[in-house]
């Protein structure tokens, strides 16, 4: 298992540290529909404000906001959509609940276990022994049994009702059976051994979880065992992927110019993985009408785009944003790869998450931007940040934050190689993502870690 050190002082100024009550705030806001919004947002509910300039186009005098300010930043744009109360729970059957953060207590509807039980496979005695056997035996899902006398047993099975007056329950290896048919203890009998009382787990009414809780499989089959059928919880939010570039295959090798979409197959299962519901993955090509019409069109909670968000001829995600109106919260970050990402609100639930076309750089554009808006919104619990040493260096630029692939080994971590904002082999090897301050990390020195959904220890492929 790999050793992790988890940052208990300062943080470097992380903005993460106004994120620890995210999960409580926003499952006591996301209950509310009266639309009213909070004191700290100070732009009254309605239509976004029209943005004249940096929507438009980016101004070349504009100052990317540092990483962790742009994380920040798209926390508090989804906090803002829960305190205005538009994300009401939803009933979610057990089988559709998984990754879904419960937004309301799971109390228990019933005692469990609801009945005194066996808890081992042998026989239920009553009075000192020996004892005479019943011919008929006790199995679990049948009505509960006759009484038992003392001086009586009966065969019984591991989660079979135990008949009234059992004294005790003796394992099927602590007994044995005479010639004459009586049942002797091998060991010491005492009173009540073997057998799990009525409650022994929780007694009805009592809290189980609490909201705010994730839904692992664990909790679901807890839910089950308590009765229940559906949970209430924080619905996913909804994604819908616009993938943009004329330039981009969907099938073959490349060529003639021509290269393979990378990003439509790997965002929509990287986006459910950070708890959204990806409603749709269009490929639009270089097409300003289309994006205008895709944007305007969803009713996605948010829209992740690939490309388009620098200032080429064909980049046209500023000048969409500009035409409706679009409020920019992030418009470039002080990242790389990844530095022209944005994020905007485009309606007021809704919200653009532009990433660059690069592939590396359009993951650094998904951890920074679209990871904490969607957890936010799912009402999922910040993850705890942690650190451990660099083996070797890993270069840093002189005044951003650098996002390298790294593997996980022992107790640190190894920056690997093929990290370029094109490049995903480095990637595909990873298990976290290292948070590399502008200047670069000494061999040995400590790095914030960003754990991919998927990552295990001991892949086999190190590009060092």
């Amino acid at each position: 298992m790999t050793a992790r050190s988890v940052r208990t002082g300062d943080r470097s100024g992380h903005a993460e540290d106004a994120d620890e009550l995210d999960v409580e705030e926003a499952l006591a806001l996301v209950r509310e529909d009266n639309g009213t919004a909070h004191p700290g947002d100070h732009r009254p509910p309605g239509p976004p404000p029209q943005s004249t300039g940096p929507a438009a186009r980016p101004d070349a005098q504009h100052k990317a906001p540092p990483w962790t300010e742009a994380r920040a930043t798209a926390a508090r744009a989804a906090r803002a959509v829960t305190r205005r109360g538009r994300r009401a729970p939803v009933s979610v059957r057990l089988d559709d609940a998984l990754g879904l953060t419960l937004a309301a207590p799971l109390d228990a509807l019933t005692d469990l276990p609801s009945f005194d039980t066996s808890a081992m496979d042998g026989w239920a005695v009553a009075g000192p022994g020996p004892w005479a056997v019943r011919d008929e035996g006790v199995l679990a899902g049948h009505a509960e049994p006759a009484p038992l006398t003392d001086g009586e047993a009966a065969r019984i099975a591991t989660g079979a009702r135990i008949p009234p007056d059992t004294t005790a329950v003796l394992r099927s290896e602590h007994g044995q059976i005479d010639e004459k048919g009586r049942l002797h203890a091998t060991r010491e009998v005492v009173h009540g051994q073997d057998i799990r009382p009525r409650g022994q787990e929780c007694r009805s009414g009592d809290q189980l979880l609490p909201p705010g809780t994730l839904v692992t499989p664990a909790v679901l089959g807890l839910a089950a065992a308590a009765g229940y059928d559906t949970l209430t919880a924080v619905p996913r939010p909804r994604v819908e992927v616009l993938v943009l570039g004329d330039e981009l295959l969907t099938e073959g090798a490349p060529r003639d110019g021509l290269i393979r979409d990378a990003l439509g197959p790997m965002l929509p299962p990287w986006l459910r993985a950070l708890g959204a519901e990806v409603t749709a993955v269009r490929r639009l090509g270089d097409s300003a009408e289309a994006l205008h019409k895709a944007v305007t069109r969803s009713d996605a909670d948010v829209i992740v785009t690939t490309g388009g968000t620098a200032a080429g001829p064909v980049d046209h995600v500023h000048p969409v944003l500009g035409r409706i109106g679009a409020e920019l919260l992030v418009d470039g970050v002080k990242v790389r790869p990844g530095h022209p990402m944005l994020l905007a609100r485009t309606k007021e639930n809704q919200h653009l998450v532009g990433l660059p076309g690069n592939p590396l750089a359009a993951v650094s554009g998904l951890l920074t931007l679209a990871e904490p808006l969607l957890r936010t919104l799912a009402a999922r619990p910040a993850p705890e940040p942690y650190t451990l040493p660099l083996r070797d260096e890993a270069h840093g630029h002189p005044y951003d934050t650098r996002l390298v692939p790294v593997v996980l080994r022992g107790d640190s971590a190894i920056p690997l190689h093929y990290n370029g904002p094109a490049m995903l082999r480095g990637i595909a090897a990873a298990d976290a993502l290292a948070v590399v301050p502008p200047g670069g990390s000494r061999p040995g020195q400590e790095a914030e870690l960003l754990d991919l959904p998927w990552a295990s220890a001991g892949i086999g492929v190190c590009f060092t």
